[in-house]
């Protein structure tokens, strides 16, 4: 072997590449014609040992000899050994990381490698068969290779598994391998396998995936463990997220229950290690995931009942309360408990129940609110706050009661800070933030929710020592008027527009205030710059809500003159075209796809979810509104009384026969 010699050591020259290229070729005749096993087994050896250096040249040349010895010589587990470690070296094709240029032909040289390997199925069939080696020389090296092969060519690898025949249990085996090395690359060779591949991840989780993962993270310590927990939890997370399938096996397998541990933490929580931070990060995802909104309905709400059941829920309302939780936890935290208790009574009821542990106790809403309105907050939790207010009010018209009942004259508290207190002092202080964030609260207080929307024409403000009252509704129309920041007149136009929506005993207080109209029209009709057509837009939004949910009570703005109105200073085209301005703004789609509200930037946060919802079903009904003549209005008022009076004979008649 002394011709190795030249290529093995010293610098890489041109003739080093002539006689390293010699070589190979020398070895691979070696590999295809030797008739001694001993003598093959050195030349698949002396490939491997150069098959780092010399990818390419080994991959061209050698590949299919590589495959030949895997095929024949499988009674030899050291030369399988070496085989499957060569392939691995040219399909992973390691470059140097400080050189990014080298870093993405390597990769690319990776993929074409991978894609020429398996071109022959047979080659991953029988990669398959060679894991059920026990042998720690042909497994180790096998799931490295196939896990390579899958980040290459993921779709390709995952179909030929799907197919063959005890595929996904032969690599389910691996999870219980004695040795740590073996199960814990198992772990990310089956991360590779199950990525977006539906059938995949039914049949691992079939595989009893998840009482073994459970048992990992167990043994590991649960939060405490090392990146070997971060592992099962990320696989975890592939086999649940957008499963339904899955979610609901893990749901009946009683699975919830065994997180409950996770999340047990102690009264010093400083100097947490950055993958403890990571490992529960990741634990609280996997709790959303079970619980998220795109989930269907009748699924989350079976997974928030059993986290209530199991006490789940109680625990991480218990880290919400805690000292010395790294932020980043603390607000995923907050974000988890939103989904835990949206939309479920029973969970917002015990949320609502939840003290923080100060002197005297304050309600967690209280002290969560005092976090959102407080501009020397985090961002990111401030947002999370915001979230929190709003799946404590979805579908929870119990909790949209208490909330306005916090503002009503007749229950305010002098001596305690109540919820109602603080967003009126963030709706009217100088941070448009907390203005936003207080108007998108209060909003969520009066979403589908009439009664709540008259009361809160109730509410009364002193502004000012020696001046009379006013009411919130007017006041909020005062600062749109004084032209604050665009932020902070969106945040009121949105609250104001879900207040008067379907509410006429509201938009006759609007419109009893005569310089509200005027305000409007001026808004709308002006020829102001692209920066302002947001809030033309919600200004002909607002308007709109005037129109079609006017009970025509107030001579000077019934419908009628409000229409002619909108003809005569703005023109109906030119309105119509102003209340197209907001679902054209950029931010609207991104606001409509989900209710959480992420945004890149405090600028960014202008649209609410819920309100989008909102103008998509008013701004048809508006536009048609307002080309409509009032002889068409008049016979729509008539056809509603006739129905109005025939539901009243009908419930009468109902009520006769009990």
């Amino acid at each position: 072997m002394n011709f190795l010699r030249g290529v093995m050591g010293g610098q890489q020259t041109s003739g080093a590449q002539q006689s390293g290229t010699q070589t190979i070729q020398k070895l691979c005749d070696r590999v295809a014609s030797a008739t001694l096993l001993d003598d093959r087994r050195d030349a698949v050896r002396a490939l491997k040992s150069l098959s780092k250096k010399y990818c390419f040249e080994v991959a061209t040349q050698a590949m299919d000899h590589l495959i030949n010895v895997l095929q024949t010589d499988r009674s030899d587990s050291e030369i399988i050994g070496y085989a499957l470690d060569t392939l691995y070296n040219i399909m992973s094709n390691e470059a140097d990381e400080t050189d990014e240029n080298q870093q993405i032909a390597s990769d690319d040289l990776g993929v074409q490698f991978s894609e020429t390997f398996i071109k022959q199925q047979d080659n991953i069939t029988l990669l398959l068969s060679l894991l059920e080696e026990f042998d720690f020389h042909v497994r180790w090296p096998g799931v490295k290779l196939l896990t390579t092969l899958l980040k290459h060519q993921s779709t390709q690898v995952q179909q030929i598994v799907l197919v063959s025949p005890m595929g996904v249990s032969r690599l389910m085996d691996l999870l219980d391998d004695s040795r740590e090395v073996i199960r814990n690359d198992g772990l990310l060779l089956l991360q590779q396998l199950t990525k977006s591949n539906a059938a995949i991840q039914k049949i691992v989780a079939f595989e009893n995936a998840f009482e073994r993962l459970l048992d990992i993270i167990t043994e590991e310590g649960n939060g405490d463990g090392g990146i070997v927990v971060e592992d099962c939890l990320l696989l975890l997370q592939n086999l649940l997220k957008y499963n339904n399938s899955n979610q609901n096996f893990f749901k009946e397998g009683s699975y919830i229950q065994r997180m409950k541990p996770w999340f047990e933490v102690g009264d010093d929580n400083s100097g947490w290690s950055a993958q403890k931070v990571t490992n529960l990060h990741l634990m609280l995802q996997l709790v959303r995931v079970l619980v998220s909104p795109v989930n269907p309905p009748g699924a989350t709400s079976s997974c928030q009942k059993s986290m209530f059941q199991c006490g789940l829920l109680q625990q991480l309302c218990i880290i919400l309360m805690a000292t010395g939780v790294p932020a980043d936890i603390l607000t995923e935290t907050i974000n988890t408990v939103s989904e835990v208790i949206r939309g479920s009574q029973v969970n917002q009821d015990y949320f609502a129940s939840v003290n923080a542990p100060s002197n005297p106790p304050r309600p967690a809403i209280v002290v969560l609110l005092m976090s959102m309105v407080n501009e020397r907050q985090p961002f990111v939790l401030r947002c999370a706050v915001l979230y929190c207010f709003q799946c404590f009010l979805y579908k929870n018209q119990k909790g949209q009661g208490e909330i306005v009942a916090t503002l009503l004259p007749s229950t305010i508290d002098a001596n305690a800070l109540s919820a109602g207190q603080l967003l009126c002092g963030g709706l009217f202080s100088t941070d448009s933030l907390s203005n936003w964030c207080a108007a998108v609260a209060l909003a969520h207080a009066l979403l589908d929710n009439a009664t709540q929307k008259e009361q809160l024409l109730r509410v009364q403000l002193a502004t000012s020592i020696g001046n009379p009252p006013v009411s919130l509704l007017q006041q909020c129309t005062n600062i749109l008027s004084q032209g604050s920041k665009v932020q902070t007149r969106v945040g009121l136009l949105m609250l104001l527009c879900t207040w008067l929506t379907n509410c006429p005993i509201a938009v006759t207080h609007f419109l009893h205030n005569a310089a509200n109209v005027p305000f409007l029209t001026a808004q709308i009709s002006e020829n102001l710059g692209e920066e302002e057509h947001l809030v033309q837009g919600m200004c002909a939004l607002l308007l709109g809500i005037c129109i079609y949910y006017n009970d025509n009570s107030l001579e000077n703005n019934t419908k009628d003159k409000l229409k002619q109105l909108i003809e005569k200073r703005i023109g109906k085209e030119n309105f119509t075209e102003k209340l197209g301005f907001i679902t054209k703004h950029e931010f609207y789609s991104k606001a409509a796809q989900k209710p959480q509200p992420i945004f890149s930037s405090p600028d960014h946060m202008l649209f609410d979810h819920e309100f989008t919802k909102l103008v998509k079903e008013l701004e048809v009904v508006i536009t048609k509104a307002i080309y409509k003549s009032s002889e068409e209005d008049k016979k729509e008022e008539e056809v509603k009384k006739s129905l109005e009076q025939h539901d009243n004979i009908v419930s009468h008649y109902k009520k006769k026969k009990k």
